[in-house]
């Protein structure tokens, strides 16, 4: 099976297909051709990670409403550990167990709240 890889401007205008299982997760080389398109994000296992940090409590809070935001919007949901100045965003696909287009359209849109402009 090929899968089409997006720029990753492209992968940002995505939007998530619903996934309940059934499907394989994305393979070693599905996962290594999308890594482009989310630079600052760690592959580990079965998951792609990223942690943020900002300037005070405030700034924390204001980017996990607009995760939640993404994420309700998306019908994908993140793994979040928030602290004072600190908030690491996990995705994966719970529902196939490993990770899936949808983990890597979240992920871009996330980087996007950060862009200026």
């Amino acid at each position: 099976m090929s899968i089409y890889i997006p720029a990753v401007t492209e992968l940002r205008k995505r939007h998530c297909t619903p996934c309940e299982g059934g499907v394989n997760p994305l393979d070693p080389g599905q996962v290594e051709t999308l890594r482009p398109a989310i630079p600052d994000w760690v592959v580990a296992g079965n998951r792609i990670t990223r942690s943020f940090r900002f300037k005070d409590f405030s700034a924390t809070m204001a980017f996990v409403n607009a995760v939640a935001w993404v994420a309700h919007r998306e019908d994908h949901h993140p793994d979040l550990e928030v602290g004072y100045s600190t908030v690491r965003v996990t995705y994966w696909t719970h529902a196939i167990g490993g990770l899936s287009e949808n983990d890597f359209i979240c992920a871009a849109r996330i980087d996007a709240l950060l862009q200026d402009g």
